[in-house]
């Protein structure tokens, strides 16, 4: 110590009287100490006295020159760098104190107020040197020595506090508060890591300063048992340190240490009945510290036998201990799945446990945890662009909150919760930010569901006019976006994770994920196998076997699924523009499928339709996509197995469908390039193309597959009428073509139209004619184009030849001729008026889907109509003004056996095409086939 003193000394330092002054007594009294152990030899009683009067002039100028330097350290700042050397100095003092020192030492102090500031001080010292040590990390002598000492005063010190500051009328909270939180920080501190150490440096400081970590939590425990009733005191204040101290992975310190939680539990449920803040407080300090790197598969393991066999000695803790440490283990479990991909650059395995916490805290109904999580996830998705998910995110914190002026119970991350202090405050701008997220994410159905909720308080709660408007004004704006905006689907993957290689939170799990817009197949996988590069890809789209699912390794399958589509029952028999409908086709979708075809029976060369059955299984995830995160786990899975003839009706099916919407993007857009409806058209009405409909014919319309199959009767005829029901498709949309089509395609074009005309000849010749109908509404003012769902009780399967009784008049009356200007407004109301087809110019080239409608056109009925809606000449009469917009009426109703109802006229003469036709009719076409099916 004394060549360090004077070189304070040398450097100007205040109180350098008074140190030098103490060193230098000090280095004379070590001279007579050793000139006093000299004389001993010689003259033992002589010797005695003169060592014994030496030793305790030592002790006081050490006593003296400690305080001294305490001093110089608390007021030194840490960055000074002269503050090494007076702890250097004291370290160097305290390891020339022995027991008798540190008694006299404590003794001599006046009174108790004093001593106790003397303590207080003395441990709040210590913990700030050894919370920022003046060392390097890599000077392990100098920290070990320090260590060394330090831990002789801390348990000199303990004595202290037993002695003295224990009993009840000398009992000082605040002072045995301090002693643990600094012993709790000399044992986690760094320096005394071991296991972070090289083998050979660990050998070296266990051989010489022994493991001090054990020493210091064996002095904890026994601290905190010798408390007594004082316990409860103390919880939930030392529920965390006591926790950061079991979680030090040293076995035997977290066998000695966390029998003190029991205790703990035991404590609080003896005075009131539970131990619930015990509980909150362990699993709030669980999440920081486990988060924080600390916790491993060894501590949830002993937590768990311990805390289980103390439970089981007291009848009274045996049930509420086994639950909680049930649920310690279960957040354990998901903090470490957390801990382990946290820092993976790829977060998408970070955000699927998030959302486990989020799930686990809401479950046992910790909010502020639920909060804090949901704002992590909120933060994973806006960095990765997922606008969509991190909208429906906040949504879940909205939700919890109600319209009203009290006060926000639980603390809001980020910068919502600094200046809104209340629940209606902080929903209206959580509210905000969402609709901007729905907005990024195209996601503008939902926007306005969330404008509609803001419009509501701002009309009827707050009378907040202006705010109104600018709600109004942005929901407006999101339902343009929703026809004008290009949006396209996406698409969606099922993923399985098979091996025990994987985390738990993946292993043999299916899940479905939703695909980012334009996003290949292909890249998608390649980010999905980034995180795991010796995972093996599985080729085949079967479910692995128990070799697989079993195996050490990693497994990864992937192929791409379809949304299976959910009935909505507010779009049922209505015409609604294609951007509404394909919106809900892709979205709020809990069920996906996946179709594997598959030959079975005989071959036959010529025709694969005939064998060419269908494996079809469905996903059901756990909840709808999108959501929370763009995948969800699959909770169920069916197998269906479709024949040929269920797998050609659903190909014609969708074949339909993709021709109606093509002739709606046309007529909404005529600016569309004319080159994929050439394509889709050619190919179904060319037969050296597709081979048209004889592949089905031959397979399924034969006399002998009809005799070896009776079943298949009404499978057959709704083929044959989906067959029929595709010309006016076709018709309407080669129409479409011959007016877009350009000089040089001219001959493509009439060469599709003389095999169109030969595939209707020969179908209406078959399968009888069919035509899509115009309604019109004047509810509203306006022309609509609207259809009907017919009654199933009312089905008629009267063969091929039907008809759609409806309210237009057969042979319409003729009418006075409007003006030039009311010409062009009812033009522009019939442009209006379907919201499949928009405006139709007749072409001065006439096609063959503009034939004139033939005059002495016959109606034929499959049953014979009401009385009530012929007139007396069995003419069908013109609507009244009241029922022209009234639902049709269902007397006389015939369908086929599809469950569709339409006009069907005789074959021998080729039947007009309707100006328009109502895509609700075709709707309704499919959903009483799904029914009937």
């Amino acid at each position: 110590a004394l060549p360090i003193l004077q070189e304070l000394i040398r450097a100007g330092e205040e109180e350098e009287s008074c140190i030098e002054l103490l060193s230098s007594i000090l280095e004379v009294l070590y001279q007579a100490q050793k000139s006093a152990e000299k004389l001993r030899v010689r003259h033992k009683d002589r010797g005695d006295v003169e060592l014994a009067q030496v030793k305790k002039h030592i002790q006081v100028i050490l006593e003296r020159l400690l305080h001294t330097v305490n001093r110089r350290v608390i007021v030194l700042d840490r960055e000074n760098p002269l503050r090494s050397h007076y702890v250097a100095c004291m370290a160097s003092i305290l390891s020339q104190m022995d027991k008798d020192h540190y008694s006299t030492y404590i003794q001599a102090f006046p009174s108790r107020p004093e001593l106790m500031d003397f303590l207080m001080e003395t441990f709040i010292l210590f913990k700030d040197l050894i919370g920022k040590t003046v060392y390097p990390s890599d000077w392990v002598v100098m920290n070990m020595v320090q260590n060394r000492e330090f831990l002789r005063a801390i348990n000199q010190f303990a004595t202290t506090l037993t002695e003295m500051f224990l009993s009840n009328n000398d009992f000082e909270l605040q002072l045995w508060n301090n002693y643990f939180h600094l012993a709790v920080a000399f044992l986690t501190q760094d320096s005394l890591q071991l296991e972070n150490f090289s083998p050979a440096k660990r050998n070296s400081i266990l051989a010489k300063y022994g493991d001090m970590r054990a020493t210091i939590g064996a002095s904890i425990r026994d601290m905190w048992y010798s408390l007594g009733q004082r316990k409860i005191e103390f919880i939930p204040g030392m529920v965390g340190p006591i926790l950061e101290m079991t979680l030090v992975p040293e076995l035997e310190l977290r066998k000695s240490t966390i029998p003190i939680f029991f205790d703990m539990m035991l404590c609080e449920h003896r005075l009131t009945g539970s131990f619930r803040r015990f509980e909150d407080e362990i699993l709030r300090r669980l999440d920081s510290e486990v988060e924080g790197g600390r916790g491993d598969e060894q501590y949830m393991q002993l937590f768990k036998s311990i805390l289980l066999s103390c439970c089981q000695s007291h009848p009274e803790l045996a049930k509420p201990g086994e639950d909680f440490v049930r649920l310690v283990s279960e957040l354990l479990e998901r903090l470490m799945d957390y801990r382990a991909v946290m820092n993976d650059e790829n977060k998408t395995y970070s955000m699927s446990c998030t959302v486990n916490l989020l799930n686990f805290y809401k479950e046992i109904d910790r909010q502020a945890m639920y909060i804090r999580y949901l704002y992590k996830l909120k933060d994973l998705h806006i960095s990765y662009e997922n606008y969509t998910e991190g909208a429906y995110t906040l949504l879940l914190h909205a939700r919890l909150l109600t319209w009203s002026e009290e006060s926000n119970a639980a603390p809001v991350p980020g910068p919502h919760g600094l200046h809104l202090h209340t629940q209606r405050q902080l929903k209206e701008a959580l509210y905000n930010q969402i609709i901007e997220y729905f907005d990024q994410g195209k996601m503008w159905e939902e926007a306005i569901h969330i404008c509609k909720e803001l419009a509501e308080q701002y009309e009827s709660h707050l009378f907040d006019y202006e705010m109104l408007s600018d709600i109004l004004q942005r929901e407006a704006k999101f339902y343009e976006k929703i026809l004008k905006v290009l949006r396209p689907s996406p698409d969606y993957f099922a993923v399985g994770y098979y091996g025990q290689g994987f985390p738990t939170f993946l292993r043999n799990k299916v899940f479905i994920y939703r695909g980012k817009e334009y996003e290949r197949r292909e890249d998608f996988e390649m980010q999905l196998l980034s995180p795991f590069p010796n995972a093996e890809k599985l080729k085949s789209t079967s479910p692995p076997g128990q070799d697989i699912t079993d195996s050490p390794g990693q497994y990864i399958q992937c192929f791409t699924v379809q949304p299976a589509e959910e009935a909505k029952v507010r779009l049922k028999g209505r015409s609604i523009p294609e951007q509404i409908t394909n919106f809900y086709k892709a979205n709020h979708v809990q069920r996906f499928s996946y179709s594997r075809p598959f030959k079975r029976g005989p071959n036959d060369p010529d025709n694969e339709f005939a064998n060419m059955w269908i494996e079809r299984t469905t996903f059901r995830t756990a909840y709808p996509l999108p959501g929370i995160l763009r995948w969800f786990v699959v909770t169920s899975t069916e197998t269906i197995i479709i024949s040929p003839l269920e797998n050609a009706i659903e190909t014609m099916m969708k074949t339909n469908e993709k021709i109606m919407s093509e002739i709606n993007k046309h007529q909404n857009d005529p600016s569309l390039p004319i080159n994929p409806l050439s394509m889709l058209l050619n190919g179904i009405v060319d037969p050296a193309v597709m081979g048209g409909f004889t592949k089905y014919e031959k397979a399924f319309f034969q006399e002998p597959y009809m005799q070896e199959h009776p079943e298949d009767a009404g499978n057959i005829e709704k083929l044959k009428d989906l067959i029929a029901w595709q010309i006016p498709l076709l018709a309407e949309g080669i129409r479409i073509h011959g007016q877009k089509v350009t000089e040089d395609l001219r001959p493509f074009h009439e060469r599709m139209e003389q095999c169109f005309e030969q595939l209707r000849a020969k179908v209406e010749s078959q399968y009888g004619v069919r035509e899509m109908m115009f309604f019109e509404d004047r509810r509203s003012g306006r022309p609509r184009s609207i259809a009907w769902v017919p009654d199933w009780d009312r089905l008629s399967h009267a063969g091929a030849r039907q008809v759609l009784h409806t309210e237009a008049p057969l042979t319409p009356k003729p009418v006075p001729r409007p003006s030039e200007s009311e010409d062009h407004r009812n033009e522009h109301r019939e442009n209006r008026a379907s919201s499949i087809f928009g405006p139709r110019r007749q072409d001065p080239r006439q096609s063959v889907s503009e034939l004139p409608e033939p005059k002495d056109e016959k109606w034929r009925l499959s049953c014979p109509m009401s009385e009530s809606s012929l007139s007396a000449d069995g003419k069908q009469p013109p609507p009244s003004r009241a029922a022209a917009g009234a639902r049709p009426s269902t007397a006389g109703l015939s369908l086929s056996p599809t469950g569709f109802g339409g006009r069907v006229r005789s074959a021998s003469k080729l039947p007009p095409l309707p100006r328009k036709f109502s895509l609700a009719v075709y709707e309704t076409f499919l959903e009483q086939s799904d029914a009937a099916a």
